[in-house]
């Protein structure tokens, strides 16, 4: 510093002073310019005063010596205790070097600044206020030194700031949300600390309204939530909690929709404490904001639906997304299902998350390629200012469905969650069938394939979808175009619609015509599309077929109408050139008609065929029946048709036999054996009236090899009384015993068995090479 510039009206003494480098003669510099300035004061010589304070700021707090700087900072304070409520009025060149210095790289220069600053804020109180972000900024990157004396000094000016915002209600909230928003972002433990601090003091001010900006510092709060200190996690736990209270007092004045993607993000964190946090403010927000919620859906499914898979280690997590998933479940209604054209005169609708955010927000709302995973930048504010109008919420199913689709193609996915999925579904075609079925050619692929989950509850799930989606009213169109989608388009080999077939195999002219494609008040067009593409997968799994293929045909019966159910894949199996898989199947379905409960009402209506329909569905059945002669027979056993049942085991004789076709007669013998048959074994007491099935059961007993069966068979036989009577001419039966029934032409299904049987022994000879034997076959 030039000793001979003129610092006027400071003194050579207190110049020479302030530039020591001890800081007792400093002081002593210091209280001479208190005394100075006071005088000025008195005399009310503002000019003075200016020049004072522009000195020591120019001259010395920015020189660049270190005890001239020292000099002025303590010199700055020294005015601004002169000043005393005078202060306010200069503290903007009071208050500016001061900052400055707190960037200084001598530690104890900056300690020093804290000092001054804190004289000088202590004197003006509330006068500083207008200069609280400038402050505030300084402070908070002195709330990071790593000198403890500067940080020391640092803590001492943030409380007294703290009690100066408490006691004033001029604080300029606005102005500072910007910084705050800014600051929140630091990823120093201490820095962090100080903005938590700062949060909960200015929470507690009763005069400021803290909640309106919270969307603007939300994400920077679930940020400190996952720092490394436990005791910077709980203070901002205690932050949440706080607004978290506040929300539930005030739900009218939250800004719900702008939170919404925030806690979707910190929904998906790997962190444990911040995916419960907010996943609890989301439960919070479902059941406060209600359908408020519903355009985030999409974003909000994404979140919750893999939590819902975690085992006991996150026990807490996987309760609350549950609540999460049921909440939002529930604000689906049916007025959702109300088309989206906009009306004369009518405001466009509310937009989805993906128009009215950023492209961030997008993806946390399942991403606009509709993947299941999102990444997200930390810090940066993904909300836009909320509309000052609204229009109605309207729930927009594509990107919904995009999720569910998303999850339920994820074999990772757990078990669960997969069942949420099927259930959101079930829900979506209960609640809003009609926006639900532009959506089902891209979902019946995968739900087909689910068909073959590991687990019981999941494939009902998945069941109880198909049938929502078969029986529908809002599934009845005229064409509803293929369901199997590209890789499952059936070609000229596999299942297809059949046309509708005729009505020959009733004799009973006028009565409606066999309908191929059965349908009922409760079957839509869907219904027969459903049963060909799930035929077709049991052809191409027949493992599928063979492990949870009873299950499937059970559960699928008491969800929807069991006579249709077997109407069609009789009807569908007919046309089936794969033989072997219609004969496979066909002994799948009699197996499951004969011992199955959920088909008790079914088998009471086959056993008597008194009416018209129930001969229609008996003729049905046994023409896809004789695919497998053996299941022809035990149909005729249960519709009591034994005169035809004894007529087919007589062409028995002229099929193939083979290890199969024993094994199947075998376990005929054991099903009669049965319960389901017991009016059968009954039947035989009365010798008189029913020769044929004697017959036919001797019959069976004639097929069989010395074996169990054959001994079973045979002693029930022996059981039967006045073994005398089979001797009586057949053709002189009694006109009492049940005759086949009257409007079922017999001799053109037994055609029909032959005719099908043909074909099996050409397909096996062809298959063998031995052609030779194709004289064996019945001859039409």
């Amino acid at each position: 510093m030039n000793p001979e510039k003129d610092f006027a009206p400071l003194t050579p003494n207190i110049v020479r002073a302030l530039n020591d480098k001890l800081y007792e003669k400093r002081k002593v510099a210091a209280l001479e310019i208190e005394k100075l300035v006071r005088e000025f004061v008195a005399q009310n010589n503002t000019v003075q005063i200016k020049h004072v304070i522009q000195t020591l700021s120019q001259e010395f707090a920015l020189s660049q010596h270190p005890h001239s700087r020292k000099g002025g900072l303590i010199g700055l304070a020294a005015c601004s205790i002169a000043l005393g409520k005078d202060s306010g009025l200069y503290l903007k060149e009071l208050i500016e070097p001061v900052l400055t210095c707190f960037n200084d790289a001598d530690s104890r220069l900056r300690y020093y600044a804290c000092e001054a600053l804190y004289n000088i804020v202590k004197v003006a109180r509330g006068a500083v206020l207008p200069h609280f972000n400038v402050l505030f900024d300084g402070l908070s990157k002195l709330a990071a030194d790593p000198d403890p004396n500067v940080k020391s000094g640092s803590e001492l000016l943030d409380r007294l700031l703290k009690d100066i915002v408490t006691e004033s209600n001029k604080f300029d909230l606005v102005s500072f949300i910007p910084l705050l928003r800014e600051r929140i972002y630091s990823n120093n433990q201490y820095a962090r600390q100080f903005i938590i601090s700062w949060i909960l003091v200015l929470e507690s001010v009763p005069d400021i309204n803290l909640l309106d900006y919270l969307p603007e510092i939300l994400d920077g709060l679930f940020q400190i939530l996952g720092d490394n200190g436990k005791e910077i996690r709980k203070m901002c736990e205690v932050v949440l909690g706080e607004f978290l209270k506040e929300i539930k007092k005030n739900p009218s004045s939250v800004k719900f929709a702008e939170m919404a993607n925030i806690l979707v993000i910190h929904c998906q964190t790997t962190d444990d404490l911040i995916q419960l946090t907010a996943m609890c403010w989301m439960r919070e927000f479902i059941q406060l904001a209600g359908r408020v919620m519903l355009p985030y859906s999409s974003g909000i499914l994404t979140a919750v639906l893999p939590c819902l898979a975690y085992d006991d280690r996150k026990k807490s997590i996987k309760e609350v997304a549950n609540v999460c998933n049921q909440s939002l479940m529930k604000l689906v209604t049916p007025e959702d299902d109300e088309l989206d054209e906009l009306r004369p005169g009518q405001r466009q609708a509310e937009p989805t998350p993906d128009d009215a955010l950023p492209k961030q927000e997008g993806t946390a709302s399942g991403g606009p390629d509709g993947s299941c995973d999102s990444s997200f930048s930390s810090g940066i504010s993904v909300f836009t200012a909320a509309s000052t109008e609204r229009a109605p919420v309207t729930l927009h199913l594509d990107g919904i469905v995009q999720v569910l689709n998303c999850h339920l193609s994820d074999t990772a996915i757990g078990m669960m969650t997969r069942i949420a999925v099927l259930k959101w579904l079930y829900h979506l075609y209960i609640k809003t069938p009609r926006k639900m079925f532009r959506h089902t050619d891209s979902l019946f692929p995968i739900l087909l394939q689910t068909l073959s989950d590991e687990s019981d509850e999941v494939i009902l799930k998945d069941l109880e979808v198909l049938a929502e989606i078969a029986s529908s009213p809002a599934g009845q169109t005229d064409d509803p175009g293929p369901l199997d989608g590209p890789d499952l388009q059936a070609s000229h080999s596999e299942l297809q619609v059949p046309t509708p077939g005729r009505a020959g195999l009733l004799n009973t002219s006028g009565t409606k015509g066999l309908e191929c494609s059965p349908s009922t008040p409760t079957m839509n067009s869907y219904f027969y599309k459903f049963m060909i593409n799930l035929l077709k997968r049991f052809s191409s799994e027949r493992k599928l077929l063979e492990v949870r293929g009873p299950f499937i045909i059970r559960q699928l019966c008491l969800l929807l109408n069991a006579e249709n159910i077997f109407h069609s894949m009789a009807d569908i199996l007919l046309r089936e050139e794969d033989l072997k898989f219609a004969s496979t199947m066909v002994h799948a379905l009699n197996t499951i008609l004969l011992t199955s409960t959920e088909l008790f009402q079914l088998r009471n209506q086959l056993k008597d065929l008194k009416t018209l329909e129930s001969q229609n569905l008996f003729c049905c059945l046994y023409r896809s029946w004789c695919h497998n002669p053996v299941t022809t027979v035990s149909l005729c056993f249960l519709t009591q048709n034994y005169r035809h049942a004894y007529d087919l085991i007589q062409k028995f004789g002229d099929l193939e036999v083979t290890v199969d076709f024993l094994a199947e007669v075998d376990k005929l013998v054991q099903l009669i054996e049965c319960p389901i048959f017991t009016y059968l074994r009954l039947q035989l007491l009365d010798v008189k009236n029913n020769p044929y099935l004697i017959k036919a059961l001797y019959g069976l007993l004639m097929l069989l090899p010395q074996s169990s069966a054959f001994q079973l068979l045979s002693h029930r036989l022996q059981c039967v009384p006045n073994p005398e009577l089979l001797q009586t001419d057949l053709k002189a039966a009694p006109k009492s015993q049940k005759a086949d029934s009257p409007s079922i032409d017999y001799a053109e299904l037994l055609q029909h068995f032959e005719k099908v049987q043909n074909k099996h022994l050409e397909v096996r000879h062809q298959r063998s090479g031995r052609g030779d034997h194709l004289d064996r076959r019945v001859v039409l």
